[in-house]
Order: C-alpha cells, then structure tokens, then sequence
C-alpha cells in the first residue's frame, strides 16, 4: 500500500491529499529516509511524520484494505511516540499564553507584572 493512503487509512490525515503534501514536504519519513507519496509500506516499517509540531513514530502492524474506523486503528499500527513530544506540546501553550500580537503596543504595568510573577514562579 502507498504510503500516503496508509497514513489516511489510519486517520494521521483527514485526506489523501494532505498525506501526500505532507510526504512532497518532507515531514514523512519511513526507515530514517524521506519518502515519496508513491514509497510502498510493508509491516514492520517504522514511519516518522511531523504533524501540528508533534514528531510522531509509528510501526506498520497489518496493511488495512480501505480506511479503518478509529477503534480499528490500533490493529494497524502501533505509536511508539515518546512522551517527551507531548509535553513540549503542553509546554509550547502555556507559552502562547503571554504572547502579544503584533500591532497591541507596549506591555501595560499589569502585563509587566504577570510576566514577572510567571517568570518567578517558574525559577
């Protein structure tokens, strides 16, 4: 099977589409080497994609005939993702929380003093 219609087929992507833009990017990656749409995936190949600034890894248990439901999915592949990704996820919103967009101008002193208190708080 490509590896683009597995990785829909195991719900990673909402489409075809996506998945194979994703493979043309280069955010897909079966046995440590970038791959193309067209690359077939056997069981036992390890797959590596970068999705919403996760670095996921998987291994290919069984090649599903057509796209599975999402009970259906751990058949399929097993995620051997390490926790480490999940928590710079968490990390990376708590940071977005004091971001401040462009065009709002300078912090006001309450904002000065949230971010003093966060960073305080964090030491």
């Amino acid at each position: 099977m490509r590896i683009d219609k597995y990785l829909w087929c195991v719900r990673y992507y909402k489409t075809r589409t996506l998945a194979t833009t994703a493979c043309k990017k280069g955010q897909i990656k079966v046995n440590g080497d970038t791959v193309k749409p067209s690359r077939e995936i056997y069981p036992t190949d390890t797959i590596e994609l970068r999705k919403n600034q996760i670095n996921y890894k998987l291994t290919v248990n069984d090649i599903p005939p057509s796209r599975v439901s999402a009970k259906l999915v751990d058949i399929y592949r097993t995620d051997v993702t390490p926790k480490t990704e999940f928590e710079a996820q968490e990390l990376l919103k708590y940071s977005k929380d004091y971001y401040r967009k462009k065009g709002t101008g300078r912090p006001t002193k309450k904002d000065r003093r949230d971010i003093d208190d966060f960073n305080t708080e964090n030491d």
